[in-house]
């Protein structure tokens, strides 16, 4: 028989119907009969049928017409919300917001896997487990190695030896022996007093790259977790059931244990979860509907599920990968501003940078090249001043490659220390089946992840600072030789003059969250954890930081295809006006005033996508593979690579 549940004020109620074309008044009017069937008071609600309410699908929260039959627009176990007219809608239900998460009504379950044993994940594979374009299973020998320390953990039990966390108790509590009859008992208790977390849940996409980082760990089978429990936690991954992880409560010393607690709590069946079908409900409910049950701690299981950096390192996946994208195309987006600004190419020269050979800088160097070099790809605005008087150019647009390339460096050595971290075994005790025995250490730590993404936000902060000063020397007419604010009619119009100060602004907020979450420390645990690492903040400000990053970056480009239009009809480079086009497929020219907002919005969503990067890059990879400077004596007065004074040679590879 199909059932539906209804969720209505402060409860889930499930409700059958024999007859699928009754209609969604009829189910909502069930569903209130039930409701007050067991309230004293009736619920407040004198008569049901006089009752008014709307009725939304929590998948995707969707408004339902009352006078739909159930069949046409709800598929059986589906989940409602029923609100009743007058009242405000319960405290603890959680609505999914649109555009919170991709993983919505239109969501389709994925086909391909990806095989975890614990040693092989990236940060960009958690990436893509976050967004739902794989399921997971285990290689046979993880299966093997969890079978194999499951059988020391309960061999120990059985022998009734005292090992931290298995018969004991936790923190303080540490020389407490807990009977073996209340040993289940002590690892649900520890899950459900450690869920302390508050603030907002972390989104669907986040929580599955939380859950797959989880289950990733217990894979190397030094958790002591079963498989059988294991095997659990990958089915509620793969169907996408999500437990309310709230954002906030780890000091990311003893691991993240607040927010595994939650995602454990879940599991367990209590507290909130979501799935795509189901929205927010509770999460037995959301559970068999998916078919699945709740998971029954064994001895040390609740320990091995909430003991690690898994919160730190799953957000700090996402923070170096977003880094990486915004740092590639900041080079792109400077190139293009420079371009406007009528710059000089001079400073990029392969010789230059040959005597300082950093890394980032060397890279950073060689796409100006790529992108701005006229001899490969030709430049009318280049050439619009090849001959004039300037000599060199402000420190935002000729150190580029100086203060976008260390940004580039510590963005690689940040996702080494991510991509260690990912696959690291970080609880405690360690289970040693082939030792025959545990031990107790200190891997549960954050200090790395959490410095690592201190070091993140420091340096690609800094793209933005240097973003917005290149921003404001489009937007100055006495610096860009443009129109003030990039707008004819000054004065009737404003044009970019208050988007220069949202630049200004995120770049301020930006300096106060680069402050270092990790130079602080808060005993806790009655002094047994004394030196915490902060790293839960540490993860979620650099977030916030490469999201302003982003921002202004996006503005920029915004600023810099703005330019274009006063310099037209002349084209800049080939890629450069690939770029161009690019933006002005959702953006259109700045005639004259507008809603400016949208415009942002639209350019900060094709670099979120790296759709900018992805038109560049083709000509970045040919002119890099094909083309190589060659070595000449570089001349300190000469303008332009296109100057008579040097003449631009290259030779190709062979």
């Amino acid at each position: 028989m199909p059932r539906f549940t209804v969720h209505i004020r402060d409860e889930w109620l499930a409700v059958p119907c024999r007859d699928t074309s009754k209609t969604i008044q009829w189910l909502g009017q069930e569903a209130l009969k039930r409701y007050i069937k067991n309230k004293p008071d009736n619920g407040g609600i004198t008569a049901v049928k006089d009752t008014r309410f709307v009725v939304r699908r929590c998948q995707g929260l969707g408004l339902l017409d009352v006078d739909d039959t159930i069949e046409d627009v709800l598929e059986d176990n589906d989940f409602v919300e029923l609100a009743i007219e007058g009242d405000t809608m319960s405290p603890d239900f959680i609505p999914c917001e649109p555009g919170v998460s991709h993983l919505t009504a239109a969501y389709k379950e994925p086909e391909e896997y990806i095989s975890l044993d614990g040693n092989s994940l990236t940060s960009t594979d958690l990436i893509n487990l976050g967004r739902g374009l794989y399921k997971i299973k285990l290689t046979p020998e993880a299966e093997r190695k969890v079978v194999q320390s499951r059988e020391l953990l309960d061999t120990i039990v059985k022998e009734n030896k005292v090992v931290y966390g298995i018969t004991t108790g936790f923190g303080k509590f540490a020389r407490t022996v807990i009977p073996v009859s209340k040993l289940k008992e002590l690892q649900e208790n520890l899950v459900r007093s450690h869920s302390a977390g508050v603030g907002n849940p972390l989104s669907p996409e986040r929580t599955r790259m939380l859950l797959a980082l989880r289950i990733n760990v217990l894979a190397k089978g030094h958790s002591g977790v079963s498989l059988e429990t294991l095997q659990a936690m990958i089915q509620a991954f793969n169907a996408s059931c999500l437990s309310f992880v709230p954002e906030k409560g780890t000091v990311g010393a003893s691991g993240d244990l607040a927010p595994l607690s939650h995602l454990a709590l879940g599991l367990m069946g209590e507290g909130k979860m979501w799935s795509p079908t189901s929205g927010w409900a509770d999460a037995k409910y959301v559970l068999e509907a998916h078919g699945l049950k709740p998971i029954s701690l064994k001895p040390k299981e609740g320990l091995a599920l909430i003991n690690g950096t898994q919160m730190i390192t799953s957000l700090g996946a996402e923070a170096v990968e977003r880094a990486q994208a915004i740092a590639q195309q900041a080079d792109i987006i400077a190139a293009l501003t420079l371009e406007v600004l009528k710059g000089t190419t001079k400073a990029f020269d392969s010789d230059i940078h040959a005597l300082r050979p950093h890394p980032g800088q060397i890279e950073v160097a060689q796409r100006f090249r790529s992108l701005l070099d006229s001899d490969h790809h030709p430049s009318q605005i280049a050439e619009s001043h090849r001959f004039c008087d300037r000599v060199q150019d402000a420190y935002t647009m000729r150190c580029c490659p100086q203060v976008h390339g260390i940004a580039n460096d510590t963005i690689a050595f940040v996702q080494n220390i991510i991509n260690t971290e990912i696959n690291s075994a970080t609880d405690n005790p360690m289970v040693f089946a082939e030792r025959g025995e545990t031990i107790s250490g200190g891997n549960f730590h954050g200090e790395y992840p959490a410095k690592a993404l201190d070091f993140l936000a420091i340096a690609v902060h800094e793209l933005a600072s240097i973003s917005e000063r290149r921003i404001e020397r489009l937007c100055n007419p006495s610096l860009s030789e443009l129109p003030a604010f990039l707008v004819n009619e000054g004065g009737l119009n404003s044009g970019f003059m208050i988007a220069h100060c949202t630049a200004a602004a995120l770049v301020s907020e930006n300096k106060v969250l680069c402050h270092p979450s990790s130079v602080d420390s808060l005993s806790t645990s009655a002094a047994t954890e004394d030196h915490v690492s902060m790293g839960g903040w540490a993860a979620r400000k650099a977030l916030r930081v490469i999201e302003h990053v982003e921002q202004v970056l996006a503005i920029e480009l915004l600023a810099a295809c703005q330019g274009i239009e006063f310099l037209r009809p002349l084209r800049t480079t080939t890629p450069l006006e690939k770029v161009y086009e690019l933006v002005r497929s959702v953006v259109k020219p700045w005639i004259k005033d507008r809603f400016m907002s949208p415009d942002i919005e639209a350019v900060h969503r094709l670099l979120l996508d790296q759709k900018v990067w992805n038109v560049a890059k083709p000509y970045i990879e040919k002119y890099q593979t094909e083309y190589i400077p060659e070595s000449r004596p570089v001349s300190p007065t000469a303008f332009s690579l296109d100057s008579p004074a040097s003449p631009r040679k290259r030779v190709r590879h062979e």
